[in-house]
C-alpha cells in the first residue's frame, strides 16, 4: 500500500509558475513509476507527465512539453511537477499516482493503483 499526498496547487495568473509536490509513504518509493494526471470540470482525467522508478525516463503529453517538468527525489519519497508558462487551459485538479510492477510510466490511468486526493490548480487569464 502506498499513500500519496499532493500539495502546491493554487491560483496563478497566465504565464506564471507553480510547483506541485507529491509525498509518498508506505512501501519502497523507488519501486514505483509515478505519474501526474489532471481533470478539468466535465472532462475525463488525462495523463500529464510520468517518470520511471529511477527518474531517468520521463514522458509528457504534447500540450505541456517544454513547459512542465516532472522529477523525483527517491531519498525524500517525493515526486514533483514544475509547471511554467501556465495557461488558463491548464486549470484542473491535479493528481499524482503510483504504479508497481514495471518501472515504465504508462499514460493510461488504469495502470496506476494508488492515487492522491488531488490539488486544485487555477490559472486566470
Amino acid at each position: 500500500q502506498v499513500q500519496l499526498v499532493e500539495s502546491g496547487g493554487g491560483l496563478v495568473q497566465a504565464g506564471g509558475s507553480l510547483r506541485l509536490s507529491c509525498a509518498a509513504s508506505g512501501r519502497t518509493f523507488s519501486n514505483y513509476a509515478m505519474g501526474w494526471f489532471r481533470q478539468a470540470p466535465g472532462q475525463e482525467r488525462e495523463f500529464v507527465a510520468g517518470i520511471s522508478c529511477s527518474g531517468l525516463s520521463t514522458y509528457y503529453v504534447d500540450s505541456v512539453k517544454g513547459r512542465f517538468t516532472i522529477s523525483r527525489d527517491n531519498a525524500k519519497n517525493t515526486v514533483y511537477l514544475q509547471m511554467n508558462s501556465l495557461k488558463p487551459e491548464d486549470t484542473a485538479v491535479y493528481y499524482c499516482a503510483a504504479k508497481s510492477g514495471s518501472c515504465y510510466a504508462f499514460t493510461t490511468s488504469t495502470r496506476y493503483a494508488y492515487w492522491g486526493q488531488g490539488t486544485q490548480v487555477t490559472v486566470s487569464s
